[in-house]
């Protein structure tokens, strides 16, 4: 189809906090032209990823990306941030992959473009006939980061722009090892002095025997900050983040967090490390049709011995737990509804809020963040393990979001005496 006058493409804001949105606008097209508007990553470990959707300009020879439908691609439907959040592998790439910003000095580059007709292969091979780069930061201007080598611990603390004082959060990854700074530069961005703590080296096998001095040492370094609010100091945790976060919040007599947020978490202990774990349930380990592991079986059932599991009972401060009903690692629901009971028998109701989603797995990230059903897990491990996560792309990216909402307004109301100035690119 001839283009009188070439296409023009706008993407506002081009540079942008990774948790907001954006608007993608093609003007210029004639009407009822048929385009492909798509989206392309490479990611710091040299793999690309892309998503893409198929629409049809306006009577006004125009798309917009937040408005219109898109009629085919990694997304359909109205969905203003399809471009992000279905991004997935280009075919042929190596199975299990993940898609995690190690560097959040940097931004992640989003290369949108738009084509003509519907394409659904070989993008890189073809011409566009528009294009923009896009940046998404997790790290807001003025954002701090300081390494932390210092009583022993290994971690990042973020110190958000202004003078303070802020209040502060621990922030707990799984049980895959290594140190992950986004989550916690993205909620230093929004006002929170976060650390970021390692606790298991990359590919580690856990053990139940964590030293738990190792967190609360942690917990007094943020609350020790000058330019933190020492009573307002909270822990967020994720899957083996949220065991460690249960067992701060109900038995801790060092520490005293303010309130605490899960993810995935479970509160079960029976075995001494993961590997005895796997071995006493090897009869429970399923895979799927695509040979990936599913373990969420080996922890049920939840065991009614209180002590195989932290007494839920005994904690002593607001706690938002988030799980997916898909999630295929950890029962995360029944799991959740074990510790209510817990909760509840000691007249604790009022310290608990759950929030559950459907079609959703285990790996909840913050908004926008791909999808992964399934990847490599414990990479030191010979053969690799493809470990099922769950979820279905769309209900799991729109539980991504509304999570999110939900977990800064919690910690805004537990952690902040007033709005808190966020951050803006």
């Amino acid at each position: 189809m001839p283009y009188t006058d070439p296409p023009i493409l706008s993407v506002y804001p081009s540079r942008a906090l990774v948790d907001e949105a954006f608007k993608v606008l093609v003007e210029n097209l004639p009407p009822g032209c048929p385009v492909t508007v798509h989206s392309l990553h490479l990611s710091e470990d040299d793999n690309y990823w892309e998503a893409y959707g198929h629409y049809i300009s306006d009577h006004r020879g125009s798309v917009s990306v937040s408005e219109d439908v898109s009629f085919g691609g990694t997304y359909t439907g109205k969905e203003p941030m399809g471009l992000l959040w279905s991004l997935r592998p280009v075919p042929g790439s190596r199975q299990g992959l993940r898609l995690r910003k190690m560097n959040v000095c940097t931004p992640m580059l989003v290369n949108i473009s738009v084509h003509c007709g519907h394409l659904v292969e070989a993008f890189r091979d073809q011409t566009p006939l528009a294009s923009v780069l896009t940046e998404r930061w997790y790290m807001a201007p003025g954002v701090k980061r300081i390494d932390i080598r210092e009583r022993g611990m290994r971690g990042t603390l973020f110190i958000p722009p202004g003078p303070g004082p802020f209040p502060g959060l621990l922030d707990l990854w799984g049980g895959g090892g290594g140190l992950l700074e986004h989550r916690a530069a993205l909620l230093a961005s929004h006002g929170f002095v976060s650390l970021a703590l390692e606790y298991l080296t990359s590919g580690e096998i856990p053990t139940a025997r964590l030293d738990y001095n190792y967190f609360e040492k942690a917990f007094n370094i943020i609350q020790d900050h000058p330019l933190v609010t020492p009573d307002r100091v909270g822990i967020f945790g994720l899957s083996l983040g949220s065991f460690v976060t249960f067992n701060l919040a109900a038995k801790s007599t060092i520490i005293n967090p303010r309130c605490c947020v899960c993810i995935s978490g479970f509160h079960c202990h029976p075995y001494r490390s993961m590997g005895e774990m796997i071995q006493t349930n090897l009869n429970k380990l399923h895979v799927d049709e695509n040979n990936y592991q599913i373990w969420r079986d080996m922890s049920l059932p939840i065991p009614s011995d209180i002590s195989k599991k932290v007494d839920m009972g005994k904690i002593k401060c607001p706690l938002l737990l988030v799980c997916g009903h898909d999630d295929q690692s950890y029962p995360a629901v029944e799991l959740a509804e074990d510790i209510a009971q817990m909760v509840h028998a000691a007249g604790k109701d009022h310290l608990l809020t759950k929030v559950f989603y459907h079609g959703t797995g285990h790996m909840i990230e913050p908004p926008y963040s791909p999808h992964f059903r399934a990847t490599t897990f414990m990479a030191k491990t010979k053969p690799k393990v493809i470990l099922l996560w769950g979820g279905q792309t769309k209900p799991h990216s729109d539980a991504q979001e509304d999570s999110w909402k939900k977990i800064l307004a919690f910690l805004q109301h537990h952690l902040y005496s007033t709005p808190n100035p966020r951050a803006k690119m």
